[in-house]
């Protein structure tokens, strides 16, 4: 069993650019696609897929690099199961003074921090992004 699925997802994204490799699968979630629609946004990935090849549905992330290394280079979880993180619209953190990203879940969907900022809601910082 899974406490933490969109930890698990981050992790798995780590792991997979340290070893260098060119796309990875994480289980299928609605949340998990919020969030890869927001890097996808932001350029830190190059996109991803939906996979039903298997008996679970599985998203296959394709990972991004520059000159040999990846476009992320930090990715953190900010609201874990024990400790959740709320923010208004106007204290969600700039990360890395506006060069990172902030993912927000607000009541108007998974958006980016500037994005929440702009729509003036704020929500529960799900995890960032540098």
């Amino acid at each position: 069993m899974m406490n933490d699925p969109l930890g698990d997802m981050l992790t798995r994204i780590r792991n997979a650019q340290m070893r260098g490799k060119s796309t990875v699968r994480t289980p299928a979630s609605k949340l998990r696609a919020w969030v890869l629609d927001v890097l996808t946004d932001e350029g830190y990935i190059r996109g991803y897929e939906a996979v039903a090849d298997t008996k679970h549905p599985e998203l296959e992330i394709s990972l991004k690099y520059y000159d040999g290394t990846p476009v992320i280079r930090e990715l953190k979880r900010v609201s874990k199961p024990g400790r959740r993180v709320y923010m208004g619209a106007q204290e969600v953190p700039q990360i890395r003074q506006g060069l990172g990203v902030s993912i927000v879940s607000t009541s108007r969907g998974v958006m980016s921090d500037a994005n929440a900022r702009s729509a003036n809601v704020g929500g529960e910082v799900l995890c960032t992004v540098f």
